[in-house]
Order: C-alpha cells, then sequence, then structure tokens
C-alpha cells in the first residue's frame, strides 16, 4: 500500500529520489504519465528527480510541469534557468503543496562532463529544511569533488536541517562518500539499479542533525520496475524540533 503523506497532521514527511531516465521505460518508449502514476505509489511530499530533462540543446523537459500538475498533487519548484526546462542538469524538485519556498540556488559541480546540484530553502509548519537534490558524477574522483563542493558551499551558507537526495552512482560501500559529507547520516535503502536486474544500490539519502531519518526503502512495483532503470528510493524522517534553552 503506497505511503499516506503525514503532512497534514506530524512532523513526518517522506522523501523520494528517483532517476527517471527522461521518462524512457524498459519498453524504449517515452511515456511521462507512467512515471507521474510511480511517483504517485510512492505518497511522497518532496521528491527529487534525475534525468527529468533532455539532455541536448536547451534541455527541454521530459516531464513537464503542465503534466506533474495536471497528473500528481505534487508542484514543481522553479529552478530552471530557462522557460524549457523542468530542472538544473536534469535535477529537478517537487513538493506537496503547503512548502513555502524561501531560495533556490542552481550549483555547478566541479567535473569532466557537465554536473550540477539544486537546492531549495523550503519552510514547513514553521520548520525550515534544505533540500539539495544531486546526480553525481561516474567518475569516482569526480564524485568526490563533486561531495566536497556540496559540503564546503553549505557549511559557507548555513540554513539549517538538510537532506542530499539523489543518484550519487556509487556502486561501492558509503564509507567513502560519507566522509566527504561530515555531519551527515546516510541512507542507503536498497539496490535500486538496474529496476529489473537489482544490481547496485546507486540512489540514496543523506540527512543532517535536526532531520531523524526513521525508515527508508525501495519502492517496487509492478509499473516501477518498467517505467525507468532506476527503482524509486524513500526514506520516512522527522523535523526534529531545536530544544529549548536551559
Amino acid at each position: 500500500m503506497p505511503h499516506q503523506s503525514a503532512t497534514c497532521t506530524s512532523a513526518s514527511l517522506r522523501l523520494v529520489s528517483y532517476n527517471i531516465r527522461k521518462c524512457v521505460g524498459l519498453d524504449q518508449v517515452r511515456r511521462p504519465e507512467r512515471i507521474l502514476n510511480v511517483i504517485n505509489e510512492t505518497g511522497a511530499d518532496i521528491v527529487a528527480l534525475q534525468e527529468a530533462d533532455r539532455r541536448l540543446g536547451v534541455r527541454p523537459a521530459a516531464l513537464s510541469h503542465e503534466a506533474i500538475r495536471g497528473g500528481s498533487d505534487l508542484v514543481p519548484l522553479s529552478l530552471a534557468p530557462n522557460s524549457r526546462s523542468l530542472g538544473w542538469h536534469g535535477n529537478a524538485l517537487l513538493v506537496r503543496q503547503g512548502f513555502a519556498v524561501d531560495a533556490v540556488h542552481r550549483l555547478d559541480l566541479p567535473s569532466l562532463e557537465p554536473r550540477g546540484a539544486l537546492v531549495a530553502d523550503l519552510h514547513w509548519r514553521g520548520r525550515g529544511l534544505r533540500v539539495v537534490a544531486v546526480h553525481l558524477g561516474l567518475l569516482r574522483r569526480d564524485r568526490l569533488r563533486q561531495l566536497q563542493h556540496i559540503a564546503e558551499w553549505l557549511q559557507a551558507r548555513p540554513f539549517g536541517p538538510t537532506v542530499i537526495l539523489g543518484d550519487f552512482n556509487d556502486w561501492s560501500q558509503p564509507r567513502a562518500t560519507s566522509v566527504q559529507l561530515p555531519g551527515f547520516a546516510m541512507a542507503i535503502p536498497g539496490r535500486s539499479f538496474h529496476s529489473v536486474l537489482r544490481l547496485a544500490a546507486l540512489d540514496r539519502i543523506a540527512a543532517s542533525a535536526g532531520v531523524k531519518l526513521n525508515a527508508s526503502g525501495v519502492h517496487v512495483s509492478d509499473l516501477s520496475r518498467r517505467a525507468s532503470d532506476h527503482l524509486p528510493v524513500w526514506a520516512d524522517v522527522t523535523l526534529v524540533a531545536a530544544a529549548a534553552p536551559a
């Protein structure tokens, strides 16, 4: 049974990360509505998407704003540098209504290939949450440099509790990744790639102090196994209120 969003009743949220492969399924057919149906199955409150835009030219959205609004209860954040794309370097963020957006930031990441990250500073029920959406590089040295760049950027611009969601492209265990993200707990929900063969846990979610990781997993359904070569991963988190001063 899909998770029922808890945003209206508690301080708990479901975070989802999903590499949607430009909406092209294993049948090699581009079907945005199929991707939206999978997202709806997850019951997500915040979704980080990877490969949400096509790769060439002005990078037109593979999953359009209109399709998202018409086919889900989620709202796409305005993060693209132009009117044709959904996100930045293919990264996009969707949230349920009720989140206030304080600021958005587009980061260029060091790499031999074009890579970027999105940062959204959100407020919900009087609590701040910074969400970072990433799709890291294929080379290990690039991934480590990219994580270091993100960590340094975050440290220079404190906001509050932070989560990092995305395709980490890391086939190894998380120790090296965790070293590059001091102060973060790493959730590795399970083997999310390939959606049929389940070979590697490439998709991960990291949480800083102020965000309690309660549970995590991989969303497996008949539809999700066909919609992309990745399966969505999720984490249920609680925003922990700061302790009152003594």
